[in-house]
């Protein structure tokens, strides 16, 4: 596969075709008088922060309720070697590499290790050749599917609050807004919510269904907790 049919893959144009060249080159192509920096070493130390920059961005839109811990690792579960190889081949990025002869004979189009540092080499090269946000959009378009295949939810604490107050106190839950503040684009929003006229969770977020679904979290912590 040539760089052309990869950019058609990766749905991004490059600007400047020399930097998607140096992504895909392996420094066993570089023969020792040719000095170093030529090969996709740097760019794969840039683009592991980049990627994981855009996922981390990604789990923390798509994951609301998620906590700091589980967070980490979902992310910590799909920037590693194995995954980001896995991406890779999807891609057929293995097909474009630059490898030296050795590499070539010993299967390195295959190894995970190489597929993994291309990959983030070519994230690393759409970041300076085309800005943050197309990288963004890459990476996203890479990762989204593989979120969806793992089947990650969150968890709905308003419907099995509601499920349980019904059986457990033959009523149902009950919200009220506490706080409404900030301007149209910067909302905050306080709700607390209750049962029975007592007030088991409270829960803040950029809207109000957020701000529901945390204090409804809190009241089903709360509940379990205590016996209720």
């Amino acid at each position: 596969m040539d760089e052309k049919a990869l950019e058609e893959r990766l749905n991004y144009r490059f600007r400047d075709p020399s930097i998607l060249k140096e992504a895909l080159t392996h420094s066993s192509s570089l023969s020792p008088k040719e000095g170093r920096g030529k090969d996709n070493e740097r760019l794969e130390f840039l683009g592991d922060s980049v990627i994981e920059l855009v996922v981390s961005h990604l789990l923390y839109e798509r994951f609301p309720e998620r906590r700091e811990g589980d967070l980490s690792k979902m992310r910590a579960s799909l920037v590693n070697e194995e995954t980001l190889a896995k991406l890779a081949r999807k891609i057929d990025l293995g097909e474009a590499l630059i490898l030296g002869k050795g590499e070539e004979r010993s299967g390195g189009r295959e190894k995970d290790s190489i597929l993994s540092s291309a990959l983030e080499a070519v994230a690393a090269a759409i970041y300076l050749d085309g800005g943050y946000k197309e990288a963004e959009r890459v990476i996203r378009e890479l990762f989204l599917p593989l979120i969806e295949e793992r089947g990650w939810k969150d968890k709905d604490y308003k419907t099995q609050l509601q499920e349980y107050t019904q059986g457990r106190y033959k009523t149902v839950p009950r919200y009220i807004l506490l706080k409404e503040e900030g301007p149209n684009h910067r909302k905050a929003f306080e709700v607390a919510v209750t049962i029975e006229g007592r007030v088991w969770g409270r829960g803040k977020g950029r809207s109000k269904k957020e701000a529901e679904q945390k204090a409804a979290q809190e009241a089903w912590e709360r509940i379990h907790a205590e016996g209720a």
